[in-house]
């Protein structure tokens, strides 16, 4: 079995340079009538609150400050847009399970994401983040069942690899493409990623670079 802390991908300088260089931050959108309009490819990353989705952002844009990032979960409470060097749009949609929000508020963002995920023609992936350190859990799976039935593909990324030791973090690699294995949207290949040391970031970039 391939080790989760698989050997970096070799990408090259110049595709390192296009997630460095030249991403933006768009629009912040709470409600449908507000998604912006653009013919560039998108790909959107989900997972429950708290798992890390700003971090990576940031991480994989090689910037400190693109995506707001909290230790308070729920604090992405919007769709929020950026642009990647032009040629893609990333995506960070709001995070499912605990939240200190409102049941509306809840409620709001919970339609608003259902709508992105069944009508935004361009969205290409969805990449579904899921904290190393617990795996998976029923909200995780109403996520991708909802994916699946919107005929869209998903990847899963696991986060925080750097908390666990790497025979601990096989073993949740394992546990959790066996889990996936019943959805026929899921791709294949499992993401491990570290962004505090950016383990796993070169592996992501590859697989969002394949899909511009």
């Amino acid at each position: 079995m391939l080790g989760t802390f698989q050997e970096e991908k070799k990408i090259s300088r110049d595709l390192i340079k296009f997630f460095s260089n030249d991403s933006s931050f768009i629009i912040s959108v709470a409600q449908t009538e507000q998604l912006p309009e653009t013919k560039l490819t998108e790909v959107a990353f989900a997972g429950r609150s708290n798992v890390g989705k700003s971090s990576l952002l940031n991480a994989v844009t090689n910037r400190k400050s693109l995506a707001f990032t909290s230790k308070m979960p729920g604090r992405t409470q919007e769709i929020n847009f950026f642009n990647l060097g032009g040629k893609l749009i990333l995506v960070d949609l709001p995070g499912y399970g605990f939240a200190k929000a409102s049941k509306s508020r809840i409620t709001n963002w919970t339609s608003l994401v259902s709508s992105y995920l069944k009508y935004r023609r361009q969205l290409s992936r969805v990449f579904i983040l899921i904290d190393s350190r617990h795996g998976l859990k029923a909200n995780d799976h109403k996520t991708m069942k909802s994916i699946e039935e919107a005929a869209l593909s998903f990847q899963v990324i696991l986060t925080k690899c750097d908390k666990l030791k790497p025979d601990d973090l096989n073993k949740i690699h394992s546990l959790v493409k066996e889990k996936i294995s019943i959805y026929t949207s899921a791709h294949p290949t499992i993401i491990a990623t570290s962004a505090k040391n950016n383990h796993g970031i070169n592996n992501l970039r590859f697989f969002i670079s394949e899909l511009i």
